[in-house]
């Protein structure tokens, strides 16, 4: 009994521990929800596109001596619009104009990142640091990930029938291009807090797991949402302290579980799990 209760209580000593343990559960509760909307609309290539593509506007950030989060907004912000008006403008698809925006921006900011010199650490953008978060990342997180998830859960139902259906959404007089641009500006904030948390390669995970997890599990969205959140905070809180205890690096941690958890889920889940699947085959023949 011991051995758990320091389990939980030795890291909750830790400054440092403290502040990544609310960065993560934060960053956690607002990918989980966006990741809900990206898996029901298939656009969990998107968040990969933006992720990766805030890479040149951190590097510029860094040398013109501006804040990370300005730089990452405005390339995620310029990715986004710019594969919009490709899929518009070209005979192209969407996946594949992802593909060709986001490998173009994240190699022009690999360029960047070998060629320019700052005394800031941008590998840490790359990879995150969730243990190094700094008593002004977490407040900077605080602001933009509970900001951006005050708006997703005010306009969820918007959000819900304009992924669902859109040609009803249209119908009844919603307007599609600025829910459409509104995702992907809300998109591009939730990258930009999970930056120095997670890194670019990790935040993807965390946008796509969660809601591919609750997906399995239910049919209902509302209920889709408590599971997506319930499964990506109890990820965030248990991978930074397993990742304390092992000493090893909490990004991965928390994304590994999340990798786990949604195993469990396509094995086990009771209508759309791989087992219930071949019993509902199984009965079918007989």
């Amino acid at each position: 009994m011991s051995e758990l209760w320091d389990f939980f209580v030795v890291p909750l000593s830790y400054g440092f521990m403290q502040r990544a343990l609310a960065a993560s559960i934060l960053i956690g509760a607002v990918c989980s929800v966006l990741s809900c909307y990206l898996v029901l609309k298939g656009w969990s290539l998107m968040g990969d596109a933006i992720s990766h593509a805030v890479l040149p506007g951190i590097v510029l950030a860094a040398v013109l001596g501006l804040p990370f989060a300005v730089g990452a907004f405005a390339a995620g912000l310029a990715c986004a619009l710019l594969i919009g008006y490709l899929k518009e403008n070209s005979r192209v698809k969407e996946d594949t104009v992802m593909g060709i925006v986001f490998s173009g921006m994240f190699g022009l900011g690999l360029v960047l990142f070998t060629k320019v010199e700052t005394d800031q650490h941008l590998l840490h953008v790359l990879f995150g640091d969730m243990l190094g978060i700094t008593p002004r990342d977490l407040i900077e997180v605080a602001i933009i990930a509970g900001g951006t998830l005050l708006i997703v859960l005010a306009k969820r139902r918007d959000l819900l029938l304009y992924c669902f259906d859109p040609q009803h959404a249209r119908a009844i007089g919603l307007p599609l291009g600025v829910i459409h641009y509104g995702l992907l500006v809300l998109l591009a904030l939730t990258i930009v807090a999970s930056l120095k948390a997670v890194g670019i390669i990790l935040v993807v995970a965390m946008l796509v797991a969660p809601g591919a997890i609750a997906y399995l599990l239910t049919d209902r969205f509302e209920r889709m949402l408590v599971i997506a959140a319930c499964v990506a905070i109890g990820a965030s809180f248990f991978g930074t302290l397993i990742s304390f205890h092992i000493d090893g690096a909490t990004g991965p941690c928390i994304v590994l579980l999340q990798a786990f958890v949604f195993v469990l889920a396509f094995l086990f889940a009771p209508r759309r799990g791989v087992f219930a699947l071949k019993r509902s085959n199984s009965h079918s023949a007989g």
